[in-house]
């Protein structure tokens, strides 16, 4: 049995959230404060200890607890937290373990369905209980709000309770059926078990020897294999012999100490004598007696634990615990749970590059070659993976990955709340880069502009299979970004943390991905980004070229010149030059995918005839029209002598010439603009879209902080 998908409504930000799960190994991944921990601690809670908190509802359904309190609302209408757990079912094998779950026995089902829920048992005790606490005198009001009260320790846990219910979807439309709590603990027990290796593992190097983090969790690996007879024996036999040899020495060493009590008279003459016994027991002799070293055989010398680097520790602790975990599961004799979910939380702690790209192949090898030892080929645990690591998510398959993405809650209206208080989890598996037309509604909000037409088949596989190879091959990070820049090249990437510095410092604060993209593969990017609903700023080229001479490069202000870039044509559907121009600047943002296309227009320059522009094709270009007095003064250069008496035609042509020819060097140029003294303006096109990139962050912030911030 696997499990297949989970729903949670009212806990934290997960106010209705459905995950599905991979058959194998499933990783949670998203911007800090997206919901990833939520979505393992909930299992926890369900699960595990059941240890709520009011803290743990849902931040837009506190005010209902307070409203009861106030009687403003029936008890009906509470809030509670939801887990629905879906499994698949193997009607052959695992069909008696669920059979009370199921509708009708008389029929084969390949899913079977449970929902647990935290619900408040008797709403009416509860509000008498809240008034006779927090109300000071008859007829005044509550000192504190229900939420307070529910807050103190122990009252949760008075008028809230877990209730169990059998679930059915083969009408369509999922309906539950209530069980006895023992029944339904009983039938949750034998369906699943999860176990958890958390993020915190302490794995440092100030304990004492012996009772260090690593030594702990070889005793409890120990302990289980005392489980086994046969372990168990040897144990003892062995034990047993250093008790009696460490008797007879302790006689030896204690015999003068204890000569000395007898003769105070304790015990009196007619009891018997002390001695010191030796009461060593299997389960504690390696917690206490033993220490893990580190033996280099070749020059047979060892070193303690705390020698070797909190990267090796955590890679053995991580390794030991998904193996006893998997161990503990397959040696349950009675009742065994069909299912087994491992949640690990951050692995990358300490790991460096190599180790998080092998992590769950060696994982897998773990579990595998436990599997084998013990006979039980098939029998494997779901692994599921919370990361901040992209050179672990390079390693997974795209449709393993759940993205959490955050957004407002259910009822909120986003033109007035700022705030990103819920999320939802997006199956990257369902997926597709197809592009749909806005609907009407969308195109009306975008003031009638001309939108982009859905791709054919064969580019939508196409695109998928580029944003596949794309991310392996760059460690893609844009899972965890707050926004994306997408820039042409590496002139633009050099100088974009600079450029923001100047003109949109707000945003060194927000988590960036910069992807060099180029413009004939930004739009490719376009879906993927608006599916996880991320905010991204394209920076492009207008790239114009001759609609005559072989479509060669031409000066952006020539007569009939298109451009060649993809990306404007894909997102404005125009690529005349002139058309491009005349847009207005509101034209550049789409509202609706959160984005912004800036590219060159035509630069007003200074020494020239009054209302001069320099129209460039590309970043350089514009970067130089709009620096001109530097270039001109020598603090900048191109490789074009500007200081003679400014002629318009001429100064522009040769600019362009210069930066066109194949002995300019790009990164050379972004190099000499970094390091310069120069105080020099970036380019209004890119200040634009920074600016506006720096607006729409801002209109949107999290409160929750239910994950500490990765740096």
């Amino acid at each position: 049995m696997k499990l297949l998908r989970a729903r949670v409504n009212g806990f934290r930000r997960l106010e209705n959230v459905l995950i599905d799960f991979d058959e194998q190994e499933t990783v949670f991944v998203g911007p800090n404060n997206s919901g990833k921990t939520s979505a393992a601690e909930v299992f926890r809670l369900f699960l595990k200890t059941g240890e709520f908190s009011v803290h743990d509802f849902s931040v837009s359904k506190v005010p209902e607890l307070d409203r009861f309190g106030r009687g403003e609302i029936e008890e009906k209408a509470l809030p509670c937290i939801t887990l629905d757990l879906w499994f698949k079912l193997d009607p052959e094998t695992e069909f008696g373990r669920a059979g009370e779950l199921l509708p009708d026995a008389d029929q084969d089902y390949d899913e079977v369905g449970i929902r647990i829920r935290y619900m408040a048992l008797d709403g009416t005790k509860l509000r008498e209980d809240f008034l006779s606490r927090m109300t000071p005198a008859e007829g005044v009001q509550p000192r504190k709000p229900l939420s307070y009260y529910l807050s103190m320790p122990g009252t949760l846990k008075q008028h809230y309770s877990l209730t169990y219910y059998a679930l059915d979807a083969t009408t369509g439309v999922e309906t539950e059926r209530p069980l006895k709590t023992e029944d339904g603990k009983r039938i949750l027990r034998s369906l699943i078990r999860v176990e958890f290796v958390d993020a915190q593992r302490k794995i440092d190097d100030h304990e004492s020897p012996g009772s260090t983090r690593l030594s702990k969790v070889f005793t409890r690996f120990y302990k289980r294999n005392l489980a086994q007879v046969q372990t168990a024996e040897d144990a003892n036999d062995l034990i047993d012999k250093h008790n009696d040899d460490l008797t007879g020495h302790y006689s030896t060493v204690f015999a003068d100490l204890l000569g000395v009590i007898q003769g105070l008279g304790v015990p009196s003459v007619n009891d018997r004598r002390l001695r010191v016994t030796s009461a060593l027991v299997p389960e504690k002799v390696l917690e206490s007696n033993a220490n893990l070293t580190y033996f280099d055989e070749h020059r047979q010398h060892e070193l303690p634990e705390s020698y070797n680097g909190l990267g090796i520790k955590n890679l053995i602790y991580l390794a030991v615990q998904i193996c006893e975990f998997h161990l503990n599961w397959m040696s349950t004799e009675e009742s065994r749970p069909l299912a087994l979910v491992i949640f690990i939380e951050e692995p990358e702690a300490h790991l460096h590059a190599q180790a998080q790209q092998t992590f769950i192949t060696n994982a897998w090898k773990i579990i595998n070659e436990a599997s084998v030892r013990v006979g039980e080929d098939g029998m494997t645990p779901q692994v599921v993976v919370t990361t901040h690591s992209s050179h672990i998510l390079d390693t997974v398959e795209f449709g393993k990955v759940r993205y959490f993405r955050r957004c407002h809650c259910d009822g909120e209206d986003p033109a007035t709340t700022t705030t990103l208080n819920a999320s939802v989890a997006m199956n990257l598996q369902a997926f597709s880069p197809a592009m749909q037309p806005p609907s009407e509604e969308e195109v009306e909000t975008e003031a009638e502009k001309e939108t982009p037409v859905s791709m054919r088949q064969e580019e939508v596989a196409a695109t998928l299979t580029f944003l596949k190879r794309y991310m392996k091959l760059t460690h893609c990070d844009l899972f965890f970004s707050d926004a994306v820049i997408l820039v042409e090249g590496t002139v633009e990437k050099l100088l974009l943390p600079e450029m923001i510095e100047r003109v949109a410092p707000g945003l060194k604060h927000r988590y960036l991905t910069v992807l060099e993209v180029g413009g004939a593969y930004a739009h490719l990017f376009a879906s993927l980004l608006e599916f996880i609903a991320v905010p991204y700023l394209i920076i492009t080229d207008i790239d114009s070229v001759s609609p005559e001479v072989n479509r060669s490069a031409c000066r952006a202000d020539t007569e009939g010149a298109v451009s060649s870039n993809a990306a404007l044509s894909f997102f404005l559907g125009k690529s005349a030059i002139k058309d491009l121009c005349d847009l207005k600047p509101e034209d550049q943002i789409f509202s609706i995918r959160r984005c912004y296309l800036a590219y060159q227009r035509p630069s007003p320059v200074n020494g020239y005839a009054d209302g001069s522009t320099m129209h460039g094709r590309t970043l350089e270009e514009t970067f130089t029209y709009e620096n001109l007095e530097l270039f001109r003064a020598e603090n900048l250069s191109v490789g074009v002598d500007l200081t003679g008496d400014p002629e318009h035609e001429t100064d522009y042509q040769a600019i362009y010439e210069a930066i066109r020819a194949s002995k300019f060097k790009k990164t050379e140029f972004a190099l000499s603009v970094i390091s310069s003294d120069a105080d020099w303006v970036t380019p209004k096109y890119i200040t634009d879209g920074l600016k506006w990139l720096e607006a729409e962050l801002n209109a949107t912030v999290t409160t929750d902080a239910e994950e500490e911030p990765v740096a």
